[in-house]
């Protein structure tokens, strides 16, 4: 597969998923649903994350991202607004609300709809991925490209399809691992509430931290 404008794809596609299984809030997030409620749910967040990707790709493509990263006010009211989720999805996760429930409600489509907004918002909210996509995609795009918005679309299509796949993949090992300990409800919520504290730390460190 070659996309016209882009440079070294198979390299692009290798870091990528280097990129992708590297440890975050992301995988947290997917790995506290399918813990608590089992393969569903964290497939539905997985796919939230990788609709949230293609928010970042758009805004880049559209230069956005680069009125996000030159203007301190707009890249500080991003950065408040996935702060304060963070740390709202943390402090329901920490009450329980992401692994108390059984796991016949969890496979609701409320529930599955749920898993897939808190994917997205996680991943859309989060200015630094805004940032990576920025400074990442334009590596991989010749410079005497004609249309490099369509070749950044096209490599942001590709990262978010790949990174999809990776995330629906750890969704399903955790979900394996979760029916080998007998779906122990205790184990969700515990995982659930980990990763909430998780959360509230990486929402604290973003809002004091994060423009430094």
């Amino acid at each position: 597969m070659w996309i016209a404008g882009v440079n070294d794809l198979p390299l692009f596609i290798a870091a990528g998923l280097l990129l992708n299984v590297t440890p975050g809030a992301d995988l947290a997030l997917i790995g506290a649903h399918s813990a608590a409620h089992g393969f569903r749910n964290g497939a539905a967040a997985a796919l939230g994350v990788g609709a949230g990707c293609f928010v970042h790709v758009a805004a880049a493509a559209l230069g956005l991202s680069a009125l996000i990263a030159g203007s301190a006010t707009a890249f500080t009211l991003l950065r408040w607004a996935g702060a304060a989720y963070l740390v709202w999805l943390g402090i329901g996760l920490l009450r329980g609300s992401a692994g108390a429930a059984p796991q016949a409600a969890a496979e609701t489509g409320v529930a599955l709809r749920r898993s897939f907004a808190q994917g997205f918002l996680t991943n859309a909210l989060n200015p630094k991925v805004a940032l990576f996509f920025l400074a990442f995609l334009p590596q991989f795009i010749d410079a005497r490209a004609p249309h490099k918005a369509l070749a950044f679309l096209a490599l942001g299509a590709v990262f978010a399809f790949n990174g999809t796949l990776v995330n629906v993949a750890f969704a399903a090992l955790v979900a394996r691992l979760r029916s080998a300990l007998g779906a122990r409800a205790a184990i969700g919520r515990w995982l659930g509430r980990g990763v909430g504290a998780l959360f509230i730390a990486l929402g604290v460190r973003l809002a004091w931290f994060g423009g430094r």
